[in-house]
């Protein structure tokens, strides 16, 4: 293996260098690896090669330890040193501790391979947003303490979707399933298709923790990272998974869904992934939560009202629950973000007018069926209809933000933080009478008549929805 240096360090990267590249190079020759690290290719003969021919056994056990070498500095050092071999490039996906053993891996690696040492060592180096990272990494304690005072206990401690469902152990079993499904025959078919998107948009809980884990400062690099942000993200996704399971049970034994044709939706939905233009900004992620946990919180609490109105209690309690979930976990976001505003205002506020602008992206919006290509749409128009989520209650969201926020009374300001202020504060406004414009445009338009669309969650029957 030969490494050449290209590029000498300048100041700036002296003390990288000095920490990473070079100690690993005199760690390698130490192993009889390399030679010195600055080599005049010109020099470099068959028969000097040759000579440094090792035994098999021995070899085997340096070329795997160069091997690593080459993935660490691939992982962890600057673009301007490049490393090329004589060979075949070697590359390597585990380390085999029955030929490296530790000692010589955090040799050469200066990490061993596990503990605190690697997380800290898997931490970025370089982030898109520094600053913003900064400001995330002062507010962890805030995250702490979240983690302490909204999350609730996990295990027996916290509610569990067998709490709101007919326990099949029992012997009377049978008379509680069919007690929910008289209950449920009250609700219409309108509200049913609803009810099974909300609970496809919660079954694609993966794609959500995915994408928290892609905010900086806040990720969870080990999957079992100590930190408060890693703590607060995976609490979260602990609570947030009960609910699509509660969901699914209850819609599975109402008997009136094509369950696998949901389950073939939730696949695809997950399948295809979610991006929210966050794009790894915490300011970006935290606004986006703050936002669409009150959504949530908004709709399930709607689907829930409207079912009690129709004699479904069980449905009504199971709703009411899942939105007390997400109105603890907008508190949370929420906070996040007015921590931020009283250190950086100016940043935060070009986030969200940023953001504001582009409209909030819907989690579940690739929703398909793999036969209705406009099945999200559809869901959504349904949703109208009945209320439960519209266009005015995206604008009343925007006025709670910015009320919660107190971004009237924002100190701190630039010039241009002064202008996306004021934008925002008419924002809600704005919204509102664009939502009213729109939604009685269709009030007038189905007036006349009432269109439908079929849904293959419920067999292919139709239902109303407002276009």
């Amino acid at each position: 293996m030969i490494v050449e240096h290209t590029h000498q360090p300048n100041t700036k990267h002296r003390l990288y260098y000095s920490r990473t590249y070079y100690r690993q190079l005199l760690s390698l020759r130490r192993h009889h690896l390399l030679r010195p690290p600055l080599i005049n290719k010109t020099d470099i003969t068959t028969e000097s090669i040759n000579q440094s021919t090792m035994s098999n056994t021995t070899n085997q056990k340096h070329m795997i330890l160069a091997a690593m070498v080459a993935a660490s500095t691939s992982a962890f050092t600057a673009p301007s040193v490049k490393t090329s071999s004589t060979a075949t490039s070697l590359k390597m996906t585990a380390v085999d501790p029955a030929v490296v053993t530790k000692k010589e891996y955090q040799d050469i690696c200066g990490v061993s391979f596990d503990g605190d040492e690697l997380t800290d060592r898997l931490k970025a180096t370089n982030f898109l947003y520094p600053k913003h990272v900064e400001v995330i990494e002062d507010i962890a304690p805030i995250a702490e303490a979240m983690v302490d005072d909204i999350l609730l206990d996990t295990g027996d401690a916290a509610w569990q979707p067998q709490d709101y469902l007919p326990d099949l152990s029992k012997d009377n079993w049978y008379e509680e399933v069919k007690e929910l499904r008289e209950m449920g025959e009250q609700i219409s078919d309108e509200l049913l298709v609803v009810l099974i998107g909300d609970m496809v948009t919660e079954e694609a809980l993966p794609t959500y923790q995915t994408l928290l884990n892609t905010f900086e400062g806040c990720d969870d690099p080990t999957g079992t990272t100590d930190s408060a942000w890693a703590k607060w993200s995976r609490g979260w996704t602990s609570e947030e998974n009960r609910h699509g399971d509660l969901l699914n049970k209850y819609l599975y034994l109402g008997g009136r869904c094509d369950m696998r044709q949901i389950e073939v939706t939730i696949q695809h939905l997950i399948t295809s992934g979610f991006n929210p233009k966050a794009n790894k900004d915490p300011y970006k992620g935290f606004v986006y939560t703050s936002f669409q946990e009150r959504a949530t919180k908004i709709s399930h609490g709607n689907v829930g009202k409207l079912a009690r109105e129709k004699g479904d209690k069980t449905l009504g309690k199971i709703c009411a629950m899942i939105a007390g979930d997400e109105g603890r976990h907008e508190k949370a976001y929420q906070t996040f973000v007015t921590e931020i505003l009283k250190r950086d205002p100016n940043g935060l506020l070009s986030v969200f007018g940023e953001m504001m602008r582009g409209q909030i992206v819907m989690p579940a919006e690739l929703m398909t069926d793999g036969k209705d290509p406009e099945l999200y749409e559809n869901f959504a128009n349904v949703a109208t209809g009945l209320g439960v989520y519209t266009p005015l209650d995206y604008a009343d969201i925007i006025a709670h933000l910015v009320k919660t926020w107190d971004l009237e009374n924002l100190e701190g300001l630039d010039s241009a933080g002064e202008k996306e202020r004021d934008y925002l504060c008419k924002l809600p406004e704005r919204y509102r009478k664009l939502a009213s414009r729109s939604m009685n445009k269709k009030k007038k338009a189905t007036d006349l008549e009432v269109p439908t669309k079929t849904f293959s969650w419920i067999y292919n029957r139709p239902c109303k929805i407002v276009v």
